[in-house]
């Protein structure tokens, strides 16, 4: 039996494989499904399973390609709606792959037909469960993405408290979790770092696990504090419902080198957006005017799920040099399949066309906080709802990037800001989106808050409403 966790940082996800006597079960594969078939080819074994947890939201899996290639049964947990063939297990079913049996344990409450594949070994013995959105380390999956006219989300969490405790928590302390997801991801709110783990630890650990834990106080406790949801996630939730173009396709239409003029004239004529993955170092010092940020080096493909609001939207990139098939790749992970192509010779092409650049200024904290202590200075925080109310500098009006589109009135055109976030990342994203709206007058904070605090500048600490 050898089973292998394929982890995607930026998704903050985890895909399965498992096989046993030629064998394969994929569960939750991503997109691009040929790591999938040449390691199944490379041991000789046959991929007879894809094994879906539930609809995800947060990406496209590549359940349909892979299927269609393989000839493998995809299999999901009861009452699941597709338009394409699959088989819908019932609750315990078991499956036969080699010498080992996986059953599928209906545990509805993240969505109604989420399910944990409990994995049986040669000698029939409970070795994991593959819990994808069900059980987190250190948490549990978000239950308000699954609403309908008839059921509430906390009609979903006492769903999931009842999955827990019937379903995982009946196991034994050494049988081992395997997540869909970890730290990063936004299906959960306080996710571990850890991407494997036990029953046992979570019994433990957990705070939805507690064994004096009435239903009552899982309802609240799992539903206080959830941000509201990426937009995306409803898009990308359908797309594994009905099907999507095959990610070979997306990738020879979108991996297409324009030279500058093509490009500026495919930007103007197919209204497309300019989005430059390129360092953000690199961004701040020239970049196409009312082109958007959003760098392969950080959490690239959900800030591109969260922030272009048209999933279909045409886009056009700026990327390193040799990088625009990981970055076509990793916008079809998120179903951002309309890429048209990529600016040969990146910027010093544009440059050498005649064609304008614009630049970012970018200030360090400790000119930052020189500028504060001798005027007036507007202050974006651009960072999340937790990181803002944690710790803040006094004065610094919180902008949120995850609402940007939402915000864009609450500031001035005609007012010059300052802009920072943890770490530096995330405040040229947001400087990037204002520029291209018209808001000229920006600085960008190099470092972020992390250098901020290195500062003598006063901030505000939270304080726990209870210590009052």
């Amino acid at each position: 039996m050898k089973i292998e966790q394929l982890y995607t940082s930026c998704l903050a996800q985890g895909a399965y494989y498992i096989e046993s006597n030629g064998e394969v079960a994929i569960i939750d594969p991503l997109r691009e499904t040929h790591s999938y078939i040449d390691k199944a080819n490379k041991n000789n074994a046959k991929i007879k399973y894809i094994f879906e947890t539930h609809f995800h939201a947060d990406f496209v899996s590549g359940h349909v390609d892979l299927a269609k290639k393989t000839g493998a049964t995809i299999v999901f947990g009861p009452g699941a709606e597709t338009t394409y063939d699959i088989h819908s297990a019932v609750d315990n079913e078991e499956f036969k792959l080699g010498d080992i049996t996986i059953k599928a344990l209906h545990t509805p409450g993240h969505t109604l037909e989420s399910t944990t594949y409990l994995l049986i070994d040669q000698n029939g013995n409970n070795h994991a469960i593959f819990s994808g959105d069900t059980l987190f380390l250190g948490d549990v999956g978000r239950p308000d993405l699954a609403i309908k006219s008839d059921l509430t989300k906390e009609d979903l969490a006492a769903m999931l408290y009842d999955s827990l405790r019937h379903k995982i928590m009946t196991l034994a302390d050494d049988v081992i979790v395997y997540p869909a997801h970890g730290a990063g991801s936004a299906c959960g709110k306080n996710l571990s770092k850890e991407t494997v783990g036990t029953i046992g630890d979570q019994k433990k650990t957990n705070y939805a696990l507690r064994e004096d834990m009435t239903k009552a106080e899982f309802v609240e406790e799992v539903l206080d504090g959830i941000a509201p949801p990426p937009q995306y996630f409803a898009k990308n939730a359908m797309l594994n419902k009905t099907g999507y173009d095959t990610f070979e396709a997306v990738l020879k239409t979108g991996n297409i080198a324009l030279n500058p003029e093509d490009f500026e004239a495919m930007a103007n004529h197919e209204e497309a957006l300019v989005l430059d993955v390129r360092p953000q170092s690199d961004f701040i010092k020239g970049h196409i005017p009312n082109s958007i940020f959003i760098g392969l080096n950080g959490g690239f493909a959900p800030w591109v799920g969260a922030l272009i609001t048209d999933i279909k939207q045409p886009i056009l990139l700026v990327v390193p040099e040799g990088k625009s098939q990981e970055a076509v790749t990793r916008l079809s992970r998120v179903g951002y399949d309309n890429t048209l192509g990529y600016l040969e010779g990146g910027i010093d092409a544009w440059v050498s066309a005649g064609k304008d650049i614009d630049t970012l200024e970018s200030i360090s904290a400790e000119t930052f906080a020189d500028r504060v202590k001798n005027g007036d200075v507007n202050i974006l925080d651009v960072r999340k709802d937790g990181e803002y109310n944690s710790m803040h500098l006094e004065n610094a009006q919180h902008f949120a990037l995850d609402f940007i589109n939402e915000q864009m009135s609450e500031v001035s055109k005609d007012k010059t800001y300052h802009i920072h976030c943890a770490g530096g990342y995330r405040s040229v994203i947001a400087a990037s989106i204002l520029k291209a709206r018209g808001y000229h007058n920006l600085v960008d904070v190099a470092g972020g808050f992390g250098a901020i605090k290195k500062t003598d500048l006063p901030t505000t600490d939270f304080v726990c409403p209870s210590t009052l």
